[in-house]
């Protein structure tokens, strides 16, 4: 059985909504799953799961939260922890058109992971986007 952390920022609740069901699509795919505020979370702790589901929304000029995601998310690349595991990026956005999310992917291909798939929804996820992050769950453990 597959060992998946979710791992998520959320200022207005959209992000975290979208986490829950990711969570529950990988859980439905026969996953054991942690859901994790960013805050309540370590790099080291990466090390004890077989695949990651981070999220985050679009912040500023298209980028990650920069004060707990964006140091979270570069420890772990400095640190080596994404290399060879399957991961998930998910995330919502108000503004813009996704560029954020076009960065962290290619962030985390730089970083050795292997990157199943991304979503995002635009604001608050709806019935098709929170659908939608159940079958990213689906995906991220159907790849472990």
């Amino acid at each position: 059985m597959a060992k998946v952390a979710v791992v998520y920022w959320s200022g207005t609740g959209n992000t975290e909504k979208m986490a829950g069901a990711v969570a529950e699509g990988a859980k439905a795919a026969g996953a054991e799953v942690d859901l994790f505020e960013v805050d309540s979370f370590s790099v080291d702790q990466i090390d004890g799961f077989d695949a990651l589901a981070l999220g985050c929304p679009s912040m500023g000029a298209e980028e990650l939260e920069e004060g707990s995601y964006e140091p979270f998310f570069a420890g772990a690349v400095d640190a080596g922890k994404l290399s060879g595991k399957p991961v998930v990026l998910f995330g919502s956005w108000g503004w813009g058109a996704g560029a954020w999310m076009e960065t962290w992917s290619d962030r985390t291909k730089q970083a050795g992971a292997k990157l199943v798939d991304t979503f995002i929804v635009e604001n608050e996820p709806d019935a098709e986007g929170l659908e939608g992050s159940k079958k990213l769950g689906a995906a991220l453990v159907g790849a472990c």
